[in-house]
Parts: C-alpha cells; structure tokens; sequence
C-alpha cells in the first residue's frame, strides 16, 4: 500500500517528542519543552514530516489512507540525533598515539576512496545508534592539498545512510612564525574556500593575541566567500573568542571547556550556540564545560560527540547525552533538545532538521523505550528499533542501508 500512495504513518507512539517551538535554538525555559504527544503518530510522504499529532486524528486524515503503517506501540519517536562536533576524518583511523607526521602520511599515502572505506564502518556504526546528521572536520594542517583531499572524501561520504557536512578546519602550527601564519591565513586558507566543498570553516583559538587579528580576518573571507563558520575554543583565554564568535555571528562556538562561570554571560541570548562535548573529559581531554551555568544565563547550548578515532572514540550520540546528564548536570530533556534541534541550529539547518514538523525532513527515531527520560540514562546501551532518513528506514537493528542516489 505504501508503495502506492507514497505515504508512510507511524502510528500508536507511546510518547511522539516533536521539539516543536520556536523559530530560533531552544533556551531556558523553552530547552524543556519538547513537544510530547502521547498515543502520538507521524505521516510521511515524499521524504517530508505531513503531519504529527495523536493518532486518532492522523490516521483518519484523508492522506493516510493506503499509507505504510509501522506500528510504534510501547516506543519512543523521536527526531534523528545531529553530531554536529567530529573529527571523524584526522586522524585517521590506525595506531593510537601516532604522530602527527604518520597521520598526515597515512592520508597523503591513502585513496580517497580508501580513506572513505575506512570510515565506513564509524558511519554505520552512528546510524544504528541514531545519528542522521553529520559534521566532520579537517584539520591535517596547513597543507592545501591535504585538505583538498580531506574536504573531497567527506564530501563524498553524503551517499552514506545519513547527511554529512564538512567543515575546513584551519590548524596552524603552534610554533609557526607570525609570517607563516599570515601567509597560512591570506593564501592557503581561500586558495581551499574556492573548492566549494567546504560549508563551514573553523579554526583552532590559541591564546596568542598576537595572532588574533590573523583569525578574525580568516573567519571574514570565509563569511565573504560563503560560508558559515565556527570557533574550537578548547584552551584557556575565552574572552576574545567570544567576543569575536558573538560579534561576527558565528554559527557555533565549541568545546569551552576552560570558559569560566563569569563568561557565560557572553552568550547569554546570543544567536551563537554553544556546543559542548561531554565526552572529552572522559577522555582526559580537560576538565567539564560549565554547561549548567550556560544554560541559566540563556545560552542556547548544544551536544556533540567529539569522536575522533584516537583521542575519543565515542560514536554514539546517546552516550553523550547520557553523559551530559551525569557529567554535565542536564535534564533529560535539556540532553535531548541538545543533540537535536539545539545541534541543528549549530549546523545552521535547523530549517529542515532537529524536530517533527510539517515540511521538515522525515529524519526520526523508533526507540526500545517507553519513557525518552531513559535515553539520557545509558551509557553505552543502543535504544534504537529503526532509524529512518528522510523517511526512509536505513536501519532497523541490523544492517544499514545506503539512500539511493538522487
């Protein structure tokens, strides 16, 4: 029948979490709210979110009729996670430990298409425990033709069960000489904004306010070439980040986790969200990001993984939230809002993705739940019965599937 009418109804939720709200990332006291519908249902047609509401009413609708009905008694349906932090591509998968000189070689010495192979299994691996978005950073160095190459093959992951957005990471050598950053900043890094592969461009924020000027006209060309950009604030001296990531309406400012609780203010309101990575203190990566107090100043603040194949090998979006309850001090639905519409507005798609809306994207999760409050309870547990891109089911607690091409 479905094939037919092209409809698909998702029916009988026992809670239907749409995230419904406003236009702009989920605040205090918003970030609470998420839409829940009991005995809830979603129809689908085309790819597209129709219509949600409680089921009664959807499956008597006119356009439900001869729709693909999946029963989603006992369950949770929730919009698909968004990772909107990773490095999923350097460095690149191999030894632990290795230098930067063996990762940079292992790309440089790797096909695209190899490189693409390798990461394939980290890509399933997201999508069966509820990822449907991605973004991936560069980041192997002021190398034009390493990012080239890094910027190509994640561009070519898009054919994978789930979107993937690729960021240019600019990653200047700490003991670079100010002329060699300059000429980094002026020539290498719009030499790789005219590929057109990149959506964002970030960059590593050191506290060396001899070079801040540098960042901050590197952040303008790239605003000037077309793309959005982010700021990777993971050391100390936040202050002149923020100002600069508040000042120029950066779409997202990450890590923060030396921010103190007299910088929260900085982003109280602001539309930048904060995105945080509650797995990089498990790691050793630093102590925890003041993520409590953001989000009583009236941040919007969002989750992400921070996977990286050596340093955090964490690829399950649900562990992360789980760990922004425990670690962090979030409520679950503050965790949940955090890893989906919070985290699309950080990718700057929140337009057609991070909640259950007509007209959205069909991106949406069946989980083995019947409580959402038990997804920000496990660390390391896979909740997920199916998860659906663009309203089709690319996994179903087995294997996953590629979306055809368009």
């Amino acid at each position: 029948m479905g094939e037919k009418t092209g409809a698909i109804l998702i029916r009988g939720a026992r809670q239907l979490l749409t995230l419904r709200g406003p236009k702009g990332p989920r605040r205090r006291p918003e970030v609470n709210d998420l839409g829940v519908i009991p005995d809830g249902a979603v129809l689908i047609r085309g790819g597209l979110v129709e219509e949600v509401g409680p089921t009664r009413r959807v499956e008597n609708l006119a356009a439900a009729r001869g729709a693909l009905e999946i029963d989603a008694s006992g369950r949770v349906v929730l919009p698909g996670l968004v990772d909107s932090h990773t490095h999923l591509f350097y460095p690149p998968p191999g030894e632990r430990g290795a230098s930067d000189a063996g990762a940079a070689a292992a790309v440089r010495s790797s096909s695209a298409w190899l490189l693409q192979a390798r990461l394939q299994g980290f890509l399933n691996a997201m999508v069966q425990h509820g990822t449907t978005t991605l973004e991936v950073k560069t980041g192997c160095g002021p190398d034009v033709g390493m990012e080239t190459k890094a910027l190509r093959v994640v561009s070519g992951l898009g054919w994978s069960a789930m979107d993937v957005m690729a960021t240019f990471l600019l990653r200047v050598p700490e003991d670079a000489a100010e002329v060699e950053v300059a000429r980094i900043v002026t020539e290498a890094a719009p030499r790789i904004y005219r590929r057109g592969t990149a959506r964002f461009a970030d960059i590593y924020w050191d506290n060396r306010p001899a070079r801040h000027d540098l960042y901050a006209r590197y952040l303008e060309m790239a605003v000037a070439s077309g793309l959005a950009f982010k700021l990777h604030v993971e050391g100390p001296g936040c202050a002149a980040a923020m100002a600069l990531a508040v000042g120029h309406r950066a779409t997202s400012v990450d890590h923060l986790e030396h921010m103190s609780l007299e910088q929260t203010d900085l982003l109280a309101n602001a539309r930048t969200v904060a995105t945080l990575l509650p797995a990089a203190a498990l790691f050793g990566a630093g102590p925890v990001a003041p993520a409590r107090a953001l989000i009583e100043s009236g941040a919007a603040v969002a989750v992400a993984s921070n996977f990286n194949s050596h340093l955090t090998p964490v690829f399950s979006m649900q562990t992360v939230m789980a760990l922004a309850c425990e670690e962090m001090a979030l409520t679950p639905e503050e965790a949940i809002s955090a890893a989906t519409i919070n985290g699309a507005h950080a990718l700057g798609a929140a337009e057609r993705i991070g909640s259950l809306e007509p007209g959205k994207d069909a991106d949406l999760l069946l989980l083995n739940t019947d409580d959402y409050r038990e997804a920000g309870r496990y660390v390391g547990a896979n909740l997920v019965h199916i998860t659906m891109k663009r309203g089709r089911c690319v996994y179903r607690e087995g294997g996953v599937e590629k979306r055809p091409r368009a």
